[in-house]
């Protein structure tokens, strides 16, 4: 029997398919043209990041108008706005990464108004899920309220209800007070283990009088895409050369978690590597006793890569800790037969954007952090910690296919 997706909701293929008729109404195509051309004349990229441009672009594009397609505060939806490339019927549709995006996350938001009243009404999977998180925004995606899903009061079948207003609780559980200048939902949900971890089940409906404001026209929609367009590009590429301007191969630069949509219970650490053929980058994570990590390569459009059929990111549930608690990764272009593999799908060059989460009490211990050295593969062996687990081409594409089975729920359609 396939596993219910809570992605694929009758208003997430809704806008979906809108979407291609928001893709040629004439501005947006003027505007994605026009980014077309100066993204890379911005950034000057390698050949190698010039390839992963030709597809990568699409995504962005495609998830700009994903976004743009959900800002109605009078009618709010939730939209999944990261998704990889799959079907809605016969129709192919994009994927929608961009934003250095984590491939354990499932990112849905909802448009909020501090004037106006909802409800969030969901259901959280029998196997909890390791780091859940309601971020309330404003809209430069600063946060006026978080709500952490371990919180959540649920029922004995475990449907929950949130209430979103300005007003204080007053003894609502599971309430979000908004503010003026509360703007939107961000929501994540992190799968860690793939195999095992489920999503929340979730709705939104707005209470009161019926709206106000009539619906965006075409021309509307169009000019608020276009911004997102525009939006999105410059914000990647400003998020990316805070690394890119640090020395390459090092990991020591930390992003502010509380604004410009970072998420303020995860530490970040950013860096970008690059190496050559008979290189590679040796890794080692300290945890500072988070119950979740992840070390995923992103290009520099944003957007991971080839995450669900290779190990293009590895997490806590994923990788195997050294003797010492610590974690240890190879990054390297060709296959070192390490299990813990952060797989730069076929390119010498990316972004590592180490994440951590979940620290007991709150507060990260004082050895979080991450060590890189690069050494050459021949001396891999000697480099690495002794228990390294070394793995077989067989072994490897078990575990690649592996994750590709553990992934495919999230790209089925009902």
């Amino acid at each position: 029997m396939a596993i219910k997706n809570p992605i694929a909701t009758a208003d997430q293929a809704a806008i979906e398919r809108r979407a291609f008729e928001v893709l040629g109404h004439p501005l947006v195509k003027k505007t994605v043209a026009e980014i077309r051309k100066a993204w890379p004349e911005m950034v000057k990229p390698s050949p190698e990041m010039m390839k992963a441009f030709e597809w990568a672009f699409e995504e962005v594009v495609y998830a700009a108008v994903i976004w743009s397609l959900n800002t109605d505060k009078e009618r709010p939806k939730v939209i999944t706005i990261t998704r990889l490339p799959h079907k809605l019927g016969n129709l192919d549709i994009p994927g929608s990464r961009w934003g250095l995006d984590n491939p354990d996350s499932v990112y849905r938001v909802i448009p909020i108004s501090g004037d106006e009243r909802y409800v969030i009404r969901g259901k959280v999977a029998k196997n909890r899920l390791t780091e859940n998180y309601f971020s309330l925004w404003d809209t430069t995606m600063n946060s006026v309220a978080v709500l952490n899903g371990k919180d959540l009061v649920l029922e004995a079948d475990g449907n929950f209800t949130c209430t979103v207003d300005s007003a204080p609780a007053n003894g609502r559980v599971n309430h979000i007070q908004s503010t003026a200048a509360a703007h939107e939902f961000y929501i994540r949900d992190v799968v860690m283990d793939w195999s095992k971890e489920m999503i929340n089940e979730l709705s939104v409906e707005r209470l009161g009088p019926p709206p106000k404001k009539a619906p965006l026209t075409d021309d509307e929609q169009a000019e608020l895409t276009a911004s997102f367009l525009n939006r999105y590009y410059t914000s990647t590429a400003r998020w990316n050369d805070q690394a890119l301007k640090k020395p390459v191969n090092g990991f020591d630069f930390t992003i502010d978690r509380d604004t410009d949509g970072a998420q303020r219970s995860q530490i970040y650490i950013l860096g970008h590597f690059k190496v050559a053929d008979d290189e590679a980058l040796i890794v080692n994570l300290r945890t500072g006793g988070a119950e979740y990590f992840i070390v995923p390569i992103t290009n520099w459009w944003g957007t991971t890569n080839a995450v669900n059929t290779r190990t293009a990111s590895m997490n806590k549930a994923q990788s195997v800790a050294d003797k010492d608690g610590t974690y240890t990764f190879v990054v390297s272009a060709k296959d070192p037969g390490v299990h813990n593999w952060v797989d730069p799908c076929d390119m010498h060059e990316g972004i590592l954007t180490l994440r951590w989460a979940e620290f007991p009490g709150g507060v990260p211990g004082q050895d979080l952090g991450a060590t890189s050295k690069v050494v050459k593969p021949a001396d891999l062996k000697s480099e690495l910690p002794p228990e390294t687990k070394f793995v077989t081409p067989e072994e490897r594409k078990t575990q690649q296919a592996e994750r590709e089975a553990n992934y495919a729920w999230r790209l089925q359609e009902h």
